[in-house]
């Protein structure tokens, strides 16, 4: 069989919609200033869909910082990889900057979130090693085990948050790990980024206690939202030392693009070493590094800006779950709003928010979650107000109306294409 018509016949899960919804419910276009309002289709919507929690991505010292960095240096600079010719001393500020941060000895920064999971679990782990991970975990996690195991290593899966299980699978991966001379990886997630839940840390780093293992953190949505001064979930829970690798994007709280992992220095300095995506990446251009710096320091030392986002945050889920709706187990700004429908549904359902509500919000419909379930993700940042909080409360009770009333009832993806 030639591998393209394979490729044609199935298309895929979301593929299959293509034809259908792309362009208004998959790769739809935002267009305008990032903010809690842009244009959708040539008219202004309420955006509750951007992971700008902090509200940085349009501040006024970042455009500044982002500008003047990108006058001076221009996209380029630094040229090469780190290891070769991309390195600079701003680059190392920006590292230790964001360890000191996070409460850890050293950091390392990655180009790219997804990417940079995937390479820090391939090179933390050797063939002998056992990995036991959340059944929940982010896509790059999944695919950092998938790589583990493609090498012959061994993974143990928890159902999610359960720590009774967790702890059953640490005692075989115990014994796998003494049979082949290895050692065991924890896997989780800070703050679960499609239910908004937060992972179990503090029980997980108790479990230390019976069992030798290392624990690595993926805190994406948890870094800038989560523990007193926004260093993250691990300070959220208290267990900053338990956490023996932690890992955050620059997509989410910073408004930017890149990643960094840290931990203990001769970790770090190992995986700074050894990472092949970024020994062999080219390094961060200098005006996201200056810029990233830049987040930092307002993240740090603006926390009026994390508390306008918990305003909204409580403010919106304390609205939607009076007026009945089901907000899952989120304890962070992740804010899912569970439904009873179809996919075509679904797709009625977003099209009358977008197109007479004028609310723009993601869809999350089957195999991400279960089937005859969707979910309205909203996602709450220090730039929504108050107002927009009630207007929105006010419109998903029409449509939850609407929607058990089945006036969204097809058989077809609506089609305004």
């Amino acid at each position: 069989m030639d591998i393209f018509d394979k490729i044609k016949k199935t298309m895929g899960p979301l593929g299959q919609y293509g034809k259908a919804a792309h362009g208004y419910y998959i790769f739809p276009k935002l267009e305008g200033e990032v903010g809690a309002k842009m244009k959708f289709r040539g008219k202004e919507v309420l955006t509750w869909s951007l992971n700008n929690y902090l509200g940085l991505a349009n501040h006024p010292e970042v455009r500044k910082a982002d500008a003047d960095a990108a006058v001076e240096y221009g996209l380029a600079y630094p040229m090469g990889a780190r290891a070769m010719s991309g390195h600079t001393s701003i680059h190392e500020e920006l590292e230790s900057n964001l360890a000191e941060f996070v409460g850890k000895e050293d950091s390392y920064l990655l180009n790219f979130g997804y990417q940079g999971m995937v390479s820090i679990i391939d090179t933390l782990c050797t063939r002998n090693d056992v990995i036991v991970y959340d059944s929940e975990s982010h896509a790059c996690i999944m695919d950092g085990v998938f790589l583990h195991k493609a090498k012959g290593g061994k993974s143990f899966v928890f159902p999610h948050n359960d720590i009774a299980r967790c702890e059953k699978m640490l005692a075989t991966a115990t014994k796998r790990a003494n049979e082949s001379g290895g050692g065991i990886l924890v896997i989780t997630e800070g703050v679960f980024g499609m239910a908004g839940d937060l992972g179990a840390l503090d029980k997980i780093v108790a479990l230390k206690e019976k069992f030798d293992f290392r624990l690595l953190v993926d805190d994406a949505h948890g870094f800038g939202t989560m523990g007193k001064t926004g260093a993250g979930t691990p300070e959220h829970f208290g267990v900053i030392d338990g956490v023996d690798v932690y890992f955050s994007t620059f997509a989410k709280s910073m408004a930017g693009i890149g990643a960094f992992v840290a931990g203990e220095e001769e970790i770090v300095n190992y995986l700074r070493y050894n990472m092949r995506s970024q020994i062999f990446a080219k390094s961060l251009p200098m005006p996201m590094v200056i810029g990233a710096l830049k987040r930092l320091e307002l993240l740090k030392n603006r926390p009026e800006l994390k508390d306008n986002l918990w305003k909204i945050v409580n403010a919106l889920q304390k609205g939607l779950r009076a007026d009945g709706f089901d907000l899952g187990n989120t304890e962070s700004p992740v804010t899912p709003v569970f439904l009873n429908g179809t996919v075509p549904e679904a797709t009625q359902l977003t099209m009358d928010l977008r197109e007479n509500y004028n609310i723009f919000c993601s869809i999350v419909v089957y195999p991400v979650i279960p089937k005859d379930q969707l979910m309205l993700r909203i996602i709450p940042t220090a730039v929504h107000t108050l107002e927009d909080v009630e207007y929105t409360i006010k419109a998903f009770a029409e449509v939850k109306e609407k929607l058990v009333a089945g006036k969204y009832q097809s058989d077809k993806i609506a089609n305004i294409l």
